[in-house]
């Protein structure tokens, strides 16, 4: 397991994780870590292979549940979920979730069922395999989520790691394919999310235009003072509205956490200031 690094006297909040219950794939492998996500809960990840959890998962939660009742009911769904970092971010911020992954890399979701059952949420989570594009989802959900690989193919070098290009490079579509998905799932009152490179802006646009969704909130996160933003989330739905449009930095320019940044750990469940 890997080493909490949590500043002295920091009490975890929310649920405890069931943990590895006696079973042994519950169990982290000699090439993994079992990673703290929030709270208590944790993350299988492998040690030296694929896409590990980052700002762009921890983000993407935040936008879609902070302004969520945890006590209401919700039905959720994650596309290409992965190794299930933001199903797990959103089932832990929201204990009355029901939240449904799917995805196509078998060993990722592998993994991410582990994280489920140790975390004590396998009555609520699940990780559906198969392609999003044609995958048998739930419809009528409340919330769709989605962080799609940033780049096309052919306008960089992919990775020789079989997990780690299908991360960065659009090997099963790209933004315009989540935003189609996500149309055909969500209810019509309901919100879709998705983490984008700034890059990819005229994109989301476009894709979102054709999948008959209206932004209604556009998220920009700069890395740090000085720097362009980065990433970008986007809140879209089938209703079109009033749009909010924001910028949170990262760090200031000597490095450290902004309020606003702790504020976005804070709430999901992480220390607000480093070890």
């Amino acid at each position: 397991m890997k080493p909490a690094r949590r500043p002295a006297g920091w009490i975890a909040p929310g649920p405890p994780p069931a943990g590895p219950q006696g079973r042994p794939e519950l169990e982290a492998a000699d090439d993994e870590e079992l990673s703290y996500l929030a709270g208590d809960w944790r993350l299988f990840q492998k040690r030296a292979s694929g896409h590990r959890w980052s700002l762009d998962d921890l983000v993407t939660a935040w936008v879609a549940t902070r302004d969520r009742d945890p006590a209401a009911p919700l039905r959720a769904v994650d596309l290409g979920c992965g190794q299930a970092s933001v199903l797990l971010l959103v089932a832990w911020k929201l204990p009355r979730a029901d939240v449904t992954g799917v995805e196509a890399q078998a060993d990722r979701a592998a993994l991410g069922r582990r994280s489920i059952a140790y975390d004590g949420a396998a009555d609520r989570c699940r990780i559906l395999d198969g392609d999003l594009r044609t995958a048998a989802l739930p419809t009528g959900v409340d919330l769709v989520t989605g962080t799609p690989p940033y780049f096309p193919r052919g306008t960089g070098v992919e990775s020789a790691k079989p997990h780690a290009a299908p991360c960065r490079f659009e090997l099963r579509g790209g933004v315009e394919d989540y935003l189609a998905a996500a149309a055909r799932i969500v209810a019509p009152a309901g919100e879709v999310v998705v983490c984008t490179s700034t890059l990819e802006r005229d994109r989301v646009v476009a894709g979102g235009a054709a999948a008959g969704l209206a932004i209604r909130a556009h998220w920009e996160f700069v890395p740090r003072t000085g720097k362009p933003p980065l990433i970008a989330v986007d809140v879209l739905s089938p209703r079109p509205g009033d749009r909010h449009d924001a910028t949170l930095t990262v760090r200031d320019r000597a490095g450290a956490w902004t309020p606003e940044f702790r504020a976005v750990r804070a709430a999901m469940g992480m220390p607000e200031t480093p070890p």
